[in-house]
């Protein structure tokens, strides 16, 4: 991991980010990791969330939670976040990261198919927020931090569960970000582009796919997993202290 600033007020706060085991998740834990903050993570693939804590434990010297989770199954989930509130305090800052950007044909869609799209990509965003803001409110402040995508964006088809769910939550910043920022709650948004985790390398990420994404991209070289990271502890910080209700596009220059 590239050296990274370092933000005071990230320190011994309780971070919860959901979907934290692999991918941008995991770098995001890393990145809460390295700031000292005291950091929780949800993740359905109990394997790697607990190489993930071994992992943390022996690069940065601290304790984190990794508590195995549904987050499709929403009374799970608020059962997951009482479990990290009652071991390590109550949570200030939130990412809601987890999402499947699995592919699917129009013609393939049943409403069972488009409910569970809607479920991973979507709804326990709104919940887990709703479960941890009254934490923020007393604590007089928080951080809520949705992680989006710009494949609505550039119109990208093969997923319209997908693509919709992840619309969706730009609509769902901004309200939250209305109704929470009376108890100075900010609630933002980061977009990533298209971003090289392990399962971009194993599914879809051939020579000449990349080619023609760095001919569309400003920056001639593929995003990585901390080119998302890095800018959720900005926003997660007091150094965003004035910043709420924002979508803010990471794809190395695509989006207008």
């Amino acid at each position: 991991m590239d050296e990274i600033a370092t933000y005071p007020s990230l320190k011994d706060r309780v971070v919860l980010i959901t979907g934290g085991a692999s991918g941008i998740g995991e770098s995001i834990v890393e990145q809460f990791a390295s700031q000292k903050s005291k950091v929780a993570f949800l993740d359905i693939n109990d394997e790697l969330g607990n190489e993930l804590s071994k992992k943390i434990k022996n690069k940065y010297d601290i304790d984190s939670l990794f508590v195995k989770c549904d987050l499709k199954n929403i009374e799970q989930l608020k059962s997951s976040l009482e479990k990290v509130k009652k071991e390590i305090g109550p949570i200030s800052i939130l990412v809601n990261n987890a999402a499947n950007d699995e592919r699917h044909d129009l013609d393939s869609v049943t409403p069972e198919y488009w409910d569970d799209r809607m479920n991973i990509n979507l709804r326990h965003y709104f919940f887990a927020t709703q479960a941890v803001y009254k934490d923020m409110k007393d604590l007089g402040k928080g951080s809520v931090v949705n992680i989006g995508s710009f494949s609505w964006m550039i119109s990208q088809g093969g997923m319209p569960g997908y693509t919709t769910a992840k619309s969706a939550i730009m609509g769902l910043t901004r309200t939250l970000a209305r109704d929470l920022g009376v108890y100075n709650i900010r609630v933002n948004c980061i977009v990533p582009g298209w971003i090289i985790t392990e399962r971009q390398k194993k599914l879809w990420l051939t020579p000449e796919i990349k080619k023609t994404q760095l001919e569309r991209q400003c920056i001639k070289r593929m995003l990585m997993p901390e080119d998302i990271s890095k800018p959720v502890l900005f926003f997660a910080s007091d150094q965003s202290s004035g910043c709420t209700a924002q979508n803010y596009v990471i794809d190395g220059g695509i989006v207008n």
